[in-house]
């Protein structure tokens, strides 16, 4: 059973999705929400695993919503208009549907909600009893017929994509199966530091902090690569490094 939550001003769009939902028994409507602040206590108060957000809103928009959030469920975009589509996939939408919504295209949605929560299954028994990676921990990464073992302290990034992971470390950037929430809970926080919610890097290899967009900041790394930090996370890593 997938518990979900509505999110969208217009009355009749709320509607609409329910009545398209109803052929989808697997989905919860636990509730709805035409107001993005009450929205943001629902899913704090509720913990959905996928929430329909509609992007523009009166007040705060559907990216706004997301940043309040500490954890962020699965999100799947519904809105009529198709300028934000790579801006929802760099915040690791599922899938973005326009309106009006065709069943089709909704039931393919609801297919990769359906493989995430499988995926997540699995890692969230197996990690459970894992230890903490520590500085000096060794990590051993298969990428097809590639392998390596790896020092902890070489990784600079890692970087959602999908149900994928890409590590960064020299030259190399292969994916692995996992989840980079439950990779988190493994790291040691001494040592590598949420930026975002696609990334998370290694403070020891920070070159360059910069001031960014709204209070946010970009952080390049000694590989060359740059990271944009949320407004929330900037003040985190500035106590983290007393910037």
């Amino acid at each position: 059973m997938i518990n979900a939550l509505i999110i969208d001003d217009e009355r009749l769009a709320r509607q609409e999705l329910r009545n398209l939902l109803k052929v989808h028994p697997e989905v919860n409507i636990v509730d709805e929400y035409g107001n993005p602040d009450k929205a943001i206590e629902g899913i704090k108060t509720l913990r959905p695993d996928l929430i329909f957000l509609d992007i523009q809103m009166p007040g705060k928009n559907g990216f706004d919503l997301l940043e309040a959030l500490d954890e962020v469920p699965m999100v799947i975009f519904v809105t009529a208009y198709d300028e934000y589509a790579i801006q929802a996939f760099d915040v690791n939408a599922l899938d973005y549907l326009l309106k009006p919504i065709e069943e089709d295209r909704l039931a393919e949605a609801l297919k990769k909600v359906m493989e995430e929560l499988q995926a997540k299954s699995v890692p969230a028994e197996t990690e459970a009893n894992q230890e903490v990676l520590t500085k000096g921990s060794q990590v051993f990464i298969k990428d097809g017929e590639r392998c390596w073992f790896v020092e902890l302290t070489t990784i600079r990034l890692f970087e959602s994509e999908g149900n994928y992971i890409r590590v960064y470390f020299e030259k190399n950037k292969p994916l692995i199966l996992k989840s980079l929430n439950n990779l988190d809970k493994r790291l040691d926080d001494h040592l590598f530091f949420r930026a975002n919610r696609k990334h998370i890097i290694n403070l020891q290899w920070v070159d360059k902090i910069e001031n960014w967009f709204n209070g946010g900041l970009r952080v390049t790394l000694k590989g060359g690569e740059e990271i944009e930090i949320s407004r929330r996370q900037a003040v985190k890593l500035k106590e983290r490094m007393s910037l």
